[in-house]
């Protein structure tokens, strides 16, 4: 593995860039790519709030610049974008002005379903937890189709909570599979929980199985917010990878100025 694309800095809620990048070189890294949240628009529940990154970007982006010289890393100016299904074209305008060297699309809410946090989910029963998964994968599908990113990012983030995980199904993966097939959107393989509460890279290996009958590859991403993250998260995306042969895609962001 040589570039990590899905990592977070100080102007989402990660650590200092120039500490990420020291990480990123330590770990063995070519390239890195700062994605830092972002959601386009509001919506009733004032998420927007918690990613910011459309008012902050141009000053990442110089923050970036500056930096490039110092480091014998290429280094990407990237965004993950919270996907917002009746938003897409409020985040089409932005995406064109913003002109990030790539795009992370994820579905972090999908309506009153909030995919970030356990909370709602404590006390729902097993048919309301499935209902919520299943509404989660309608949103990946849709983030997927609307042909807004380049990548999708933890294409099953509800694995990442006790009270969801284990009520997705097969047939979920394979819509998203599908739907991949047929874009230029590239998964991803995160190892955002690779040591906490998921204990496993995801999407699950056991599923892979479903995007290789189609041909889908991916990129590679720790998904850190510390440095400490990034150096225990490349050497366990390392092991993934060799252990269950995932097809890697020859990702090619815009071309970036050293």
């Amino acid at each position: 593995m040589y570039a990590d694309l899905h990592a977070h800095t100080t102007y989402s809620d990660g650590s200092p860039l120039p500490a990420m990048c020291r990480a990123a070189e330590a770990a063995g890294l070519d390239a890195v790519g700062f994605t830092d949240h972002c959601i386009v628009v509001d919506d009733e529940f004032g998420r927007r709030e918690r990613y910011r990154l459309v008012e902050t970007y141009e000053r990442r982006r110089e923050a970036i610049e500056r930096f490039r010289p110092r480091t014998g890393l290429t280094v990407y100016d990237a965004a993950e974008v919270s996907y917002v299904g009746d938003a897409e074209t409020e985040t089409a305008e932005f995406l064109a002005a913003a002109d990030f060297d790539y795009t992370i699309g994820s579905v972090h809410f999908a309506g009153e379903f909030d995919y970030t946090t356990p909370a709602q989910y404590a006390d729902a029963s097993e048919a309301e937890r499935r209902a919520a998964v299943e509404r989660y994968y309608d949103a990946v599908v849709a983030a997927v189709e609307s042909g807004l990113f380049d990548v999708l990012g933890h294409l099953d983030l509800p694995e990442r909570m006790g009270a969801l995980r284990g009520h997705a199904r097969r047939e979920d993966y394979e819509r998203v599979a599908a739907a991949l097939s047929d874009s230029e959107t590239v998964p991803e393989v995160n190892a955002g929980r690779v040591h906490d509460s998921l204990g496993r890279v995801h999407p699950d290996p056991a599923m892979l199985d479903c995007f290789r009958d189609r041909d889908v590859r991916f990129v590679l991403g720790t998904d850190s917010h510390s440095p400490a993250e990034i150096e225990r998260r490349v050497p366990a995306l390392r092991e993934v990878v060799d252990e269950y042969g995932i097809p890697v895609a020859e990702f090619e962001p815009a071309a970036v100025v050293q």
